[in-house]
């Protein structure tokens, strides 16, 4: 296979394997009644430090802020989230799960483990260390090329 098919080939099996791994773990959590982008936002949430901003969110998400507003929305009437005013800027609003939001996110935390352990045991480690290295790397290239 030549250099150019051969990163075609890997270029497709990446974007479809994350696409195929993100929906799969999306049906296991559909019983929490959330959205793929919500479910993946409270976890988003959960491991900031310090807490996010909404456009921060919507980065991460990789969706446009007017979209990460209705989600926050959504997730606030559900009483997952809070909004909290920056102390260093009244016009920004950092968004904080609530007890209840921790609580949806364990679960997510407890399914998508589940999901991982499922899809990678089997895997070699030294195959698993030289892929999670390859596509760390790759992560760092294109955000260094995006900005």
């Amino acid at each position: 296979m030549s250099k150019e098919l051969l990163q075609e080939a890997f270029a497709r099996a990446l974007h479809d394997s994350a696409r195929a791994w993100r929906h799969a773990l999306d049906r296991r959590l559909k019983d929490l009644g959330l959205s793929q982008a919500s479910w993946m936002g409270i976890a988003f949430l959960a491991r900031a430090d310090p807490p996010l901003t909404q456009t921060e969110l919507a980065h991460r998400l990789s969706v446009e802020g007017p979209t990460v507003v209705a989600m926050v929305d959504r997730l606030q009437r559900a009483g997952l989230v809070r909004r909290e005013i920056a102390p260093e800027d009244r016009r920004i609003r950092r968004v904080l799960l609530t007890p209840a939001g921790q609580t949806v996110y364990a679960e997510v935390k407890r399914v998508a483990g589940d999901f991982r352990r499922e899809m990678l045991d089997g895997l070699d480690a030294t195959a698993l260390q030289q892929a999670t290295n390859i596509l760390q790397r790759l992560q760092r290239f294109t955000e260094e090329s995006s900005r």
